[in-house]
């Protein structure tokens, strides 16, 4: 699994002028927060987080070197122009690695079901699932292979086969996809 890295350096000055100054540099403002909800405020590359922020999910967890010192952190939140292509402000979730964190991931599919090519309806039920875990265990993304499915039958939260070091918050037997038997004319 590929380790992304951002640099950080600690700032010290705050407002919109130093702001826009640290944006004329190439580099964005940014605040980590840990796990006690104490902040630190940053000055990144906007280039080196751009290039992060584009290839990652939300759970993917990354280095965020603040001044050389490594950390485990997810980008929690960013400020983006839509109008000028760029990141303006980074918020970053610091964590230990040591405590359980909790992320709603969406379903991806894989395959084509067996009952969808027999003439049958392919009915999505729940988007998404939410899981625990330490953020070590954490699934960057949750894939479902649907290839199997035939016409009336069901793929459901715990057919999904996760580790054992991931706890469901969603209900197991919660229904993914069904395939619905073709329509009669």
């Amino acid at each position: 699994m590929e380790q992304y890295v951002i640099n950080a350096k600690i700032r010290k000055e705050t407002g919109k002028v130093a702001a826009k100054r640290l944006r004329a540099t190439g580099r964005i403002p940014a605040i980590a927060y840990n796990e006690k909800g104490e902040s630190t405020m940053l000055d990144i590359d906007a280039v080196e987080f751009s290039k992060v922020w584009r290839t990652i999910t939300p759970t993917t967890l990354i280095n965020l070197k603040i001044d050389g010192q490594d950390n485990k952190a997810y980008i929690q939140d960013t400020e983006y122009d839509i109008k000028t292509d760029k990141n303006l402000h980074a918020d970053f979730h610091v964590v230990s690695g040591s405590k359980p964190i909790t992320a709603t991931l969406k379903i991806h599919y894989s395959g084509t079901p067996a009952g969808v090519l027999k003439g049958g309806f392919l009915v999505k039920h729940i988007p998404d699932i939410t899981l625990k875990a330490l953020p070590d265990d954490m699934p960057t993304s949750i894939t479902a292979d649907i290839s199997k499915i035939e016409i009336g039958q069901k793929f459901t939260v715990k057919d999904l086969n996760l580790s054992d070091k991931i706890t469901l918050i969603t209900n197991p037997g919660a229904v993914i996809v069904t395939i619905a038997p073709p329509k009669n004319k």
